[in-house]
């Protein structure tokens, strides 16, 4: 059965709530992300012995965009479904993969996200999170910040600084993390929509086994940019729902805001189309994507009339990489700009 005609059977599935899964609905997504698995559309792209399809990316971004014109959730959550998965995919060990994809992709393991700091948001490499080797164990105490989900996860992926004598982003290392830890405190953070779907993590000397190292010692910086880029890329199947918005859009019978709505459909369409030429594979180009999508999210939620998107849309300018982070990945990577002068 193809993708487009089982969604068609499944009338009592749930709304999409987007990448992240909001914690009250923990079940639910749990129980939907197991008849992804047992229909055969979780980890489209994952090798099959760990639970997946061993199909292609581009099998995995129809999935993505039948998904979303269907309106239901692509999967549980975009951290682990996506993030800490692609990353054990590429860096982890058999033994690693092994422990943490098949329970993930059953719905069974819901990962959470520890890389913002107080101190540490889009300059990422400044974290002070310290991870200190002590025989087969790294002692981890420091704070996170914005972390999604982190109340109703079991593992996080973790970054640390396992060296401060060297360049900040040389010293940092790449930790998967069981939230169950003694040391671990989760606190919510209640956001102005009056959901806490944020967390601050406290972490006061855990002691993680040193296996659930990913990737090399002091190497995390290069493992967690991998690991971003993946999370740049699931923004591309926005196309679709920016659509759906765009053809929500009423026109007002003033001409002048009229003419400015016309103005900002335009520019949701161009952007849309662009949307649509990422590919199944994500570049430094879908930072364009992401940046339109973050500053159009306000304007497109008072011309649809939608209260609760007026008030999420600031966000939308912080999650996934802040719109000043965007701008200079386009710079630099894209135009070949000179650098952003760095202390």
């Amino acid at each position: 059965m193809t993708a487009r005609d089982w969604l068609s059977d499944q009338a009592d599935a749930p709304d999409d709530w987007g990448a992240i899964l909001p914690p009250r609905l923990d079940a639910e997504g749990r129980a939907w992300q197991r008849r992804l698995f047992e229909a055969g559309f979780a980890g489209v792209d994952w090798p099959v012995e760990y639970g997946g399809r061993g199909l292609s990316p581009e099998h995995r971004a129809a999935w993505l965009e039948e998904a979303a014109r269907a309106g239901v959730p692509a999967l549980l959550n975009m951290v682990g479904l996506v993030l800490a998965a692609n990353a054990l995919l590429a860096f982890g060990t058999d033994e690693q993969k092994a422990a943490h994809l098949p329970p993930t992709v059953r719905g069974e393991r819901v990962w959470c996200q520890l890389f913002s700091e107080p101190g540490a948001g889009s300059d990422l490499a400044g974290l002070s999170t310290k991870a200190e080797r002590d025989g087969d164990t790294f002692v981890v105490s420091g704070q996170k910040v914005w972390t999604s989900g982190a109340s109703i996860s079991e593992w996080g992926i973790l970054l640390a600084r396992t060296d401060p004598d060297v360049a900040k982003h040389k010293g940092i290392s790449f930790l998967v993390l069981d939230m169950t830890l003694p040391g671990i405190e989760t606190r919510p953070l209640r956001q102005m929509t009056g959901e806490s779907d944020f967390d601050e993590v406290f972490l006061d000397e855990v002691r993680v086994p040193a296996d659930c190292l990913v990737g090399p010692l002091h190497g995390g910086w290069g493992v967690a940019m991998a690991t971003l880029t993946n999370e740049r890329g699931f923004i591309g199947a926005s196309a679709v729902a920016l659509g759906r918005r765009l053809d929500a859009v009423e026109m007002p019978s003033d001409p002048v805001r009229r003419d400015a709505v016309m103005t900002l459909v335009t520019q949701g369409r161009a952007l849309q189309r662009l949307a649509q030429r990422q590919g199944p594979v994500a570049s430094v180009a879908s930072s364009l994507v992401k940046l339109g999508l973050a500053e159009m999210a306000l304007p497109m939620a008072v011309a649809t009339g939608n209260e609760a998107s007026i008030v999420q849309a600031p966000g939308a300018r912080l999650g996934g990489g802040t719109s000043e982070v965007q701008r200079n990945i386009i710079g630099e990577l894209i135009l070949g700009l000179p650098k952003e002068p760095r202390a």
